[in-house]
């Protein structure tokens, strides 16, 4: 079976639908952002800083190229990973794309008290949010499937992407 990655912009759910919709349908589950933590020895925020975004993305494709040689994981990617033209080929040929997306102001009212979000720490988050919104999303909706998140709860949108792949017949 196709590796399920779920992508979409920070704060839209990710890692919680993926952890719970790998749990529905028994896949192993694997967040790409604590895997490069955990390799490296530093949090993102940490190699932002350091080494620079150029860097982590590098980190992040290297990444992307080893689990897209696996099967039957469900993935929660970081959210600009599909950004990249390299990456969306990969998880395009190796698994099924499922994109969460919610409203700028719902987005900054999920993740306005982590400090660990290196591209929010700006004067103005709410505007940051709105204008890397506005670039990525073209991406985000290449998704083979996109579910709105604003109001529902994690498992809500999870059990949603389970019917919708069992509907296609892939599952």
């Amino acid at each position: 079976m196709k590796n399920i990655y779920i992508t979409g912009f920070m704060g839209t759910g990710k890692t919680t639908v993926a952890s719970i919709l790998a749990r529905r349908l028994s896949k192993d589950f694997l967040e790409m952002d604590e895997v490069i933590e955990k390799r490296h020895g530093k949090k993102i925020s940490e190699i932002f800083a350091e080494e620079g975004e150029e860097i982590f993305r590098g980190l992040e494709h290297k990444l992307l190229e080893e689990v897209s040689g696996k099967t039957d994981l469900l993935v929660s990617c970081g959210g600009g990973l599909i950004c990249r033209k390299n990456n969306l080929k990969l998880l395009k040929d190796s698994g099924i794309t499922v994109s969460l997306k919610a409203s700028p102001a719902i987005i900054y009212e999920r993740v306005k008290k982590y400090t660990h979000r290196p591209l929010l720490d700006v004067p103005d988050p709410l505007s940051r949010i709105k204008d890397l919104l506005a670039k990525r999303q073209v991406y985000y909706e290449l998704a083979d499937y996109v579910i709105d998140t604003d109001g529902r709860l994690p498992k809500e949108v999870a059990k949603d992407i389970e019917n919708a792949l069992r509907k296609e017949g892939l599952l």
